[in-house]
C-alpha cells in the first residue's frame, strides 16, 4: 500500500495543530472561571433539620435529634449545642471537641436525615417582599428578582444582607447596580438571612 506524501504531510500539520490548540483551550477554559464561579457553600443546618449523630462504639451517645427553633440541640454529657448556619462537619468537629472532656479520640459522624426547606428574607422596597425558598443556591440578585425586583425608588446602593452568626448579627453591603456590572463571584444567601432594601 502506498502514501500519499500530501495526505501525510496534512495529517501531521493536523495532528500539531490539535495538540497545539489544547493547552491554550484549557488555559483559557481557566482563565474565565472567576468571571463565572460555580457556587461552592456547603450545606449550613437550620432550625427543624433532623440529624443523627453517630458516636463510634458508643450507641447510648449516638442520638437522632431535631435542630429547635432557637437552634440548638441537646446530646449526652454535651448539653446544649449551637447547629444552625453551621455544616455537618463543623457540628461533628465542635461535638468531637466536647466529647474530648469524656472518651480518648472520640469519632463522630453527623447525618442530615431530612432537610427543611431553607429560607430568607427579602423586605423593603420590593414589589413582593416576604420569604423565599433555599432550595439550591440563590444569590441576592435572584432572590431580589423572586421578590419581583426593585421599586422605583429604591436605595440599590445601599442593600443590607443581615445574617446571624454565633457572634450575632453581621450587616453585609450590597450594590445592586455594582453587582449587576461586575464579574466578581456572587453573594449566595444562607438560612435566615435578611435583604433590606431602603428607599
Amino acid at each position: 500500500m502506498t502514501h500519499n506524501p500530501l495526505v501525510t504531510s496534512l495529517a501531521a500539520v493536523a495532528l500539531a495543530a490539535l495538540c497545539a490548540f489544547t493547552p491554550v483551550s484549557a488555559k483559557d477554559k481557566d482563565d474565565k472561571k472567576p468571571a463565572t464561579p460555580a457556587p461552592n457553600e456547603e450545606y449550613r443546618l437550620g432550625a427543624g433539620d433532623k440529624l443523627r449523630i453517630e458516636v463510634y462504639k458508643d450507641a447510648q451517645l449516638s442520638q437522632s435529634v431535631q435542630i429547635r427553633p432557637d437552634g440548638k440541640i441537646t446530646l449526652p454529657l454535651v448539653g446544649d449545642l449551637e447547629a444552625t448556619n453551621r455544616t455537618p462537619i463543623e457540628l461533628r468537629d465542635t461535638i468531637a471537641t466536647s466529647l474530648k472532656e469524656y472518651m480518648t479520640n472520640p469519632v463522630v459522624t453527623v447525618i442530615v436525615v431530612e432537610a427543611t426547606a431553607a429560607t430568607a428574607y427579602v423586605m423593603g422596597e420590593v414589589n413582593h417582599p416576604g420569604s423565599v425558598n433555599l432550595q439550591g443556591p440563590l444569590t441576592v440578585i435572584q432572590a431580589l428578582a423572586l421578590a419581583g425586583g426593585l421599586k422605583d425608588f429604591a436605595d440599590a446602593k445601599n442593600i443590607k444582607i443581615l445574617r446571624k452568626t454565633p457572634a450575632g448579627v453581621q450587616t453585609i453591603a450590597f450594590n445592586y447596580k455594582d453587582a449587576v456590572k461586575s464579574s466578581r463571584a456572587p453573594i449566595y444567601l444562607r438560612p435566615g438571612d435578611t435583604v433590606v432594601v431602603p428607599d
